[in-house]
This record gives C-alpha cells, structure tokens and sequence, in this order.
C-alpha cells in the first residue's frame, strides 16, 4: 500500500510539474501576443497619422491659393477705401476747420433760449 500511495503522490507530482508547464507557457504566449498587439497598434497608429497628414497637406495646398485670392482682394478693398477717406477728408478739411474756429472764436452774448428774462 506504501507503494501505491509513493506511486500516486508520484503522479500527482508530475501531473502538478506539467500544470505548472502549461500555465508558464500560456504566460509566455499571453506577453507575446500583448507585444504583437502592440505592435500592430503603433504600426496602424503611424499609418493613421502618415495618410491624415497627407490628406491635410492636400487640403492646405488646395486652400492656399484660396488664401492669396483672399488676401490680395483684402487688400485692394482696403486701399480703396483709404482712398476714399482720403479724398473725403481733403475736400471737407476746409469747411470742419472753418465751422470749428466760427463756433470757438464767434461768441453770441445772447441769453439761452431757456432762460426767461425776470420781470422787474
């Protein structure tokens, strides 16, 4: 009886050394697949990227001569406008600097039209 039960401990040994086999392989199996995973992650990440960056610069260089247009009819709108005030201001400078010293240097003494004379 000693025999069998040295034979079964025996077995149930082995068959624990094998378990433990197993679980240390899964283990290793598990760590690489996280790494391949990772891996095929940052590889797609980078490809992402590389066409979104490709698609932007298409755009960008889509819009940039949209930009130049803009900015060259801004300009132009602006000058004629300056232009205008320019002329605005050169042809009435004369008559606002009039008007101003007329209001500044021509005192009328007369009485406020609000203000009533008293009755004496």
């Amino acid at each position: 009886m000693a025999a069998q039960q040295s034979q079964g401990i025996q077995t149930l040994l082995e068959a624990e050394k094998e378990a433990s086999k197993i679980v240390q392989q899964a283990r290793q199996y598990r760590v690489q697949k996280l790494k391949d995973a990772r891996t095929d992650a940052s590889r797609e990440i980078d490809e992402y990227k590389k066409t979104k960056e490709r698609e932007f610069k298409a755009f960008e260089s889509s819009h940039a001569g949209t930009t130049s247009v803009a900015q060259t009819n801004v300009d132009r709108d602006t000058e004629e406008k300056l232009t205008t005030i320019t002329e605005s201001y050169n042809k009435s400078k004369d008559t606002v600097v009039t008007k101003l010293l007329d209001r500044v240097v021509l005192v009328h003494n007369d009485l406020h039209r609000n203000l009533t004379k008293p009755d004496a």
